[in-house]
């Protein structure tokens, strides 16, 4: 791996490390804890009041360094737009739940309403770049072009996969571990297209985002909050958008997807039954009321993460 790469990474990582006590500090003495639902795991209910918001520690880590090191191109622009964009959303929900005491949040026509401009806005600049609407779909030969259709295709794949981080977001290192194992992947993906500003956006966020897991792992000392995982969200799809790999992050996000599936289809099937597939969705906390640790859980899932990867990373011709 390049040089700089390391060192954006290293670099991002430092920062993490040194402000994160500071702001899981303030965030406790501001009273910005967790608020933990009643229907979750028993075990969880000792969670409640730990720090949250943390993703804004990860944001300020990286997101500095990255534009100070790497080439300020319109490419990296973008991927700010929809890291930063996603993370605004996240972070006036948090502060709506844990500041003014709003247990709902912001409503979700608010959230879509923010997205929806994000999207248009980054569509407009993205497609006066020369990109095609074409689609490649994975483990096939075939390729769509969307054409008018693929402003309302990344208007879902944005929402599905904030939603899909957020959604994982429900133990200790979980979410973060397996965005860092998808941004390893997205780094490579990167240096393998030559889009040096990518791959330097993908390190910084991992040196971030690995900062923050060393305060998140459990028993947790801060959580992301929505703040986090939208923004770790917007971050991995802007980066599947902008090296063309859309569908890709299906596979190389696999850990996203399941636990996104496990909702769908619990839903679906107890609308339709009265009973349940899984003990409780997502998916993690179906393996947790089985009786496993929580930690047993997350390194699971980092294991399945990590497979699915080096899967994404094969099918992309990367090994």
């Amino acid at each position: 791996m390049n040089r700089v790469f390391v060192e954006t990474m290293f670099l991002s990582f430092v920062v993490g490390i040194i402000i994160s006590p500071f702001f899981i500090a303030a965030f406790r003495k501001l009273h910005f804890g967790q608020q933990i639902r009643d229907e979750g795991p028993r075990r969880h209910l000792n969670k409640a009041g730990t720090p949250t918001m943390g993703g804004v520690v990860f944001l300020l880590a990286s997101l500095p360094v990255v534009m100070l090191y790497a080439s300020r191109t319109t490419l990296l622009y973008l991927a700010v737009l929809l890291t930063v964009g996603n993370g605004l959303i996240g972070f006036a929900d948090d502060f709506l739940k844990v500041a003014l005491k709003r247990s709902l949040g912001l409503r979700a026509r608010s959230k879509i309403i923010g997205q929806t401009i994000i999207v248009i806005i980054f569509f407009l600049i993205w497609r006066n770049l020369g990109f095609d609407t074409v689609v490649a779909i994975p483990l096939t030969e075939y390729r769509f072009d969307l054409g008018i259709y693929y402003l309302p295709f990344l208007l879902l794949f944005v929402i599905g996969t904030t939603n899909a981080v957020n959604l994982t977001d429900g133990i200790d290192g979980l979410a973060a571990g397996a965005a860092i194992l998808a941004l390893l992947a997205y780094l490579l993906i990167s240096v393998m297209q030559g889009a040096a500003e990518l791959a330097q956006f993908s390190a910084a966020l991992i040196g971030g985002t690995f900062a923050f897991l060393i305060f998140n792992l459990h028993p947790a000392r801060v959580f992301m909050g929505d703040v986090g995982s939208l923004s770790l969200g917007g971050a991995l799809a802007a980066l599947a958008i902008l090296t063309k790999t859309e569908l890709f992050l299906v596979i190389i996000g696999g850990v996203f997807v399941l636990e996104t599936l496990s909702v769908i289809i619990q839903v679906i099937f107890f609308q339709a039954t009265g009973k349940r597939v899984f003990r409780m969705s997502p998916l993690h906390h179906h393996y947790e009321l089985g009786g496993h640790s929580e930690w047993r859980v997350v390194t699971g899932f980092w294991a399945l993460g990590f497979i699915f990867a080096i899967v994404g990373l094969i099918k992309l011709g990367a090994f």
